[in-house]
């Protein structure tokens, strides 16, 4: 709740409509922008530049109301226990129609508001041309054309918040429906009545299944719920058909009405190259080549360029060659040959082995990757993969909206936990957070499989990538028949492909390094203390000993790797960096097996809090106990798979 001196304003809209540009505009706070929907799980709040009195709510992109996702539940929530004195509901100007069925149900609510037509200039580009008079007029609310990311509007829309008002109402329902509505909204004013929401709004989010008004009501109306819920099971029974969806018809309706009514598009307006582009990368002929094009530049970046060009200039002659001998020479200056020495220069030392893991070997490739993977976000390439991955994530029992938090895990697997809180039902969040547990390297650990494997041959990192694959689709085939519930269909929004702005990259690019220096550097030398710790009591070589079968036997490898898979147990990407350094002591087949055991192996520390939060102890502990013994029974089958074919 907010505190009673100060104004709530929400932001509410549909996905990658530019709330969250927007919200930094009016705050100066920043909230992860992605050219893709579903970035903002979490209401995000901070005051307003123009009012230190007024507070910002950035809400979560809503596909449609009655919310069926967690991100439009908390859009909900927001509006439930949120004392706001106005909302902006911030719309797509390129898609009028889809923005007016989200306003003909926020005009049912009795909130004031104001309506910014985002994106004008995308729209204008198209040959959209909205009469901005006429659609105030009609809605009896102040009506803007904004475009966030230049800033263009802004100014207008702070002034017109004074202005807000309740919009006029789109339509009337069928009569039946009407009464429906009526005796539901008479009941809910007098059992549970809110002092900012209209009844007949909640009415209508009521009668339409939405389980957070419902829980609502349930606690505000005490024992006189089963009144209310009567009277939604007479409704529906007086329906010819699914109620919610007949309700959501008639606005659909209205909108369309209204959106023809006040907009226009240029007769004739050909595709824009960026339209054409975006048509070609979802083509069922043309976007598979498109995706393998991308991905080879992806490599060619980040596992050449970044693991084998910078890495080399880091490692080799930055650190072995300068700064090592030197930090060296000043601790034996200073400690000779006492455990102090060790413990910061030794074998497992705090400088030699933690800082120039974290610094020489994955900060050249977190920085290339980051920098790819903000080129793709900002593009709006992403969010087309969720086309192209739709037919084949079916076999697996979810949709192509699964394939953004997966491809979120590419950057951080802890950050991709949560963001599955844009999938529809309970089932397919279990299913993608048991995958991104097992088999989506973070952007760190897929930096030093690329880099290592790259060494060897390209043939080494396509086994690398199928072999992920084929576990993930196979892990996720017999989930999908073992977790019961049934797949949702696809439904999502492709933003239009624009060339990334640099200015955009760079500062996402920023924000994960410095994400990258505080959060992950701190934890290898954590890693690495407990490694000279274990080292020092001789703990780890029994470890190593006791290991010794498992890995020289079944996955074939040296027994010194025994050590990576205890780095492991911390940090992914660390035990990765540990096989890394000993690539010159592995043949490829070693490397391969070695690398996508690790990737297969338990996710780092944070990750698994992550599934904690978000599964519970029982679910997440089970995943672990799935996951750690699977990963060495496949990389023992690819060991003598490979050594009998190679």
């Amino acid at each position: 709740m907010t505190s009673s001196s100060a104004h709530a304003v929400l932001l509410v809209g549909h996905p990658n409509v530019g709330k969250s540009v927007l919200f930094h505009r009016l705050t100066g706070a920043y909230v992860n922008v992605s050219n893709y929907p579903g970035t903002t799980v979490e209401v995000t709040r901070a005051s307003a530049r123009f009012d230190s009195h007024t507070e910002l709510l950035d809400t979560p992109g809503v596909l449609a109301l009655p919310s069926r996702s967690d991100d439009e539940r908390a859009t909900v929530r927001a509006l439930l226990n949120e004392s706001s004195r106005s909302l902006i509901q911030v719309g797509d100007a390129k898609n009028l129609r889809r923005t007016l069925t989200l306003t003909a149900l926020l005009a049912e609510l009795g909130v004031p508001m104001v309506l910014a037509l985002n994106m004008h200039d995308e729209a204008t580009a198209r040959g959209v041309m909205v009469d901005v008079g006429a659609l105030a007029e009609e809605l009896a609310i102040p009506v803007l054309a904004t475009v966030a990311t230049g800033g263009e509007g802004i100014g207008e829309l702070t002034g017109s918040l004074a202005r807000a008002a309740v919009a006029d109402r789109l339509l009337q329902y069928d009569p039946e429906r009407e009464s429906d509505i009526a005796a539901a909204a008479a009941a809910i004013a007098e059992l549970a009545p809110h002092p900012v929401l209209a009844a007949r709004g909640l009415a209508i989010l009521f009668l339409g299944n939405d389980d957070e008004v419902e829980a609502w009501l349930r606690e505000r109306a005490g024992a006189a719920y089963p009144r209310l819920d009567k009277l939604r099971q007479t409704a529906r029974a007086n329906a010819d058909g699914d109620l919610p969806t007949l309700l959501a018809r008639e606005r659909t309706a209205a909108a369309d009405a209204l959106a023809t009514a006040v907009s226009r598009r240029a007769v004739n307006s050909s595709p824009l190259l960026s339209q054409r582009v975006g048509q070609a990368v979802v083509h069922p002929v043309w976007g598979i080549p498109i995706l393998l094009g991308v991905l080879y530049a992806v490599y060619q970046f980040v596992g050449v360029f970044g693991a084998t060009t910078l890495v080399g200039l880091f490692e080799e002659d930055l650190f072995e060659g300068i700064l090592n001998p030197a930090v060296t020479r000043l601790i034996d200056q200073n400690f000779g040959g006492s455990w102090v020495s060790d413990l910061l220069v030794g074998q497992y030392g705090l400088w030699t082995m933690g800082m120039t893991y974290a610094l020489a070997l994955i900060l050249p490739i977190v920085t290339t990757f980051f920098i790819a993977f903000g080129v793709l976000e900002d593009s709006g390439y992403l969010p087309r993969l969720t086309v192209i991955a739709n037919r084949l994530f079916s076999l697996i029992g979810l949709n192509g909206r699964a394939v953004l938090p997966m491809v979120l895990g590419l950057g951080c697997v802890t950050m991709a936990t949560l963001t599955t809180r844009i999938l529809h039902s309970p089932r397919e969040r279990m299913i993608t957070i048991f995958l991104l547990a097992l088999a989506i390297p973070c952007s760190a650990q897929l930096g030093v499989v690329l880099g290592m494997l790259s060494g060897f041959s390209f043939v080494a990192v396509l086994i690398w990538a199928l072999a992920l694959v084929g576990v993930l689709l196979l892990s996720g085939f017999l989930a999908a028949r073992l977790i019961p519930g049934r797949r949702i269909p696809l439904v999502t929004e492709l933003p239009p492909m624009r060339l990334p702005i640099a200015g955009n990259v760079l500062k996402k690019t920023g924000g994960r390094l410095k994400w990258y220096l505080i959060e992950v550097i701190p934890l290898f030398l954590i890693g690495t203390f407990l490694m000279f710790a274990l080292d020092r009591f001789g703990i780890l070589p029994a470890i190593v000993e006791a290991g010794e079968p498992l890995v020289t036997g079944w996955l074939g490898l040296p027994k010194e790797a025994s050590a990576a898979f205890v780095m492991g147990f911390l940090r992914r990407d660390f035990g990765a960096t540990g096989l890394f350094v000993m690539a010159d002591q592995l043949s490829p087949i070693q490397a391969i097996v070695g690398m996508i055991t690790i990737t297969l192996f338990i996710p780092c520390f944070a990750s698994l809090l992550m599934m904690v939060k978000e599964q519970g102890v029982r679910v997440a502990a089970a995943m672990v106990a799935i996951i750690v013994p699977f990963a060495f029974f496949v990389g023992g089958l690819f060991n003598f798979a490979l050594r009998a074919l190679w």
